[in-house]
């Protein structure tokens, strides 16, 4: 049966791919375009499958690291009235712990408590029975249970014995980052909080516009104690042998020793 003329005319375009007419009204960047998009397309897709492949590689960087040792002072405040210190709890298996002289000791031990997560709300979550929350503020008993007596909440009273008798309080959270901050920072927020080298932190609930005070110059010097103290037990010192023309260099935790043999 003869091809009809339709027939002819589509088997015409398809083996010559178009006209002369169709190609010449083709833009000019018409291939350029359709390159570019498959290059960003391909650019796209190794960009994702490495994200995907390393989620943490950018948090990695944010310090402490795990293996990390800092110490923060900190000191705890009801009312404008000094409360006695946390019980120290060094054998805590977490990377957040007291230490006497109501010192903290930041020593990350996994994700949990490394990096960004390095916060005062982990520190609360970490020490028995102590809550830091916007709105509520607990001290535990030295067996690491909770004390009604030294629980606060937003809007509670403080005692008609206290600093500020009868007026109404809020839990809030001061810290200072250096020693040479002179005035607080002062949050609601405690996961805000992220600990640096020698940060002094005041947990407190007091009436609205009191400044906490710092912790005092006895938890300042012991924490400044427990970091040198840290400094020197991971300092190595240097041992140098020296056998004729050659010499060897090994670290080891004792003084410095050199031992020369002529050859």
């Amino acid at each position: 049966m003869a091809k009809s003329a339709t027939g002819k005319w589509v088997s015409r375009v398809g083996a010559s791919g178009g006209s002369k007419a169709y190609k010449k009204s083709r833009p000019s960047n018409y291939y350029g375009a359709l390159v570019l998009i498959v290059v960003l397309g391909l650019i796209s897709t190794v960009l994702a499958r490495y994200y995907y492949q390393h989620p943490a590689t950018a948090a990695a960087g944010t310090p402490p690291a795990v293996g990390t040792v800092w110490f923060a002072g900190l000191t705890v405040e009801a009312c404008g009235e000094t409360l006695p210190n946390l019980t120290p709890n060094p054998n805590s298996t977490g990377g957040l712990k007291v230490l006497s002289g109501n010192v903290i000791q930041v020593s990350p031990v996994n994700a949990a408590d490394a990096g960004k997560n390095a916060t005062l709300a982990q520190f609360g979550v970490e020490f028995p029975g102590l809550i830091v929350s916007s709105n509520e503020l607990a001290i535990p008993n030295a067996a690491g249970v909770a004390n009604a007596t030294t629980t606060y909440r937003n809007g509670e009273l403080c005692p008609s014995t206290s600093k500020y008798p009868k007026k109404a309080g809020q839990v809030e959270y001061a810290y200072w980052s250096s020693f040479s901050q002179k005035t607080p920072t002062i949050t609601t927020d405690p996961s805000s909080i992220h600990f640096v080298q020698d940060m002094r932190i005041a947990l407190a609930f007091d009436p609205k516009g009191v400044v906490p005070k710092a912790p005092s110059a006895a938890t300042v010097n012991a924490m400044v104690s427990y970091q040198a103290a840290s400094a020197t037990t991971t300092t190595t010192a240097v041992t140098t042998t020296t056998l004729g023309a050659a010499t060897t260099t090994t670290t080891a935790s004792t003084a410095t020793t050199t031992t020369t043999t002529k050859g």
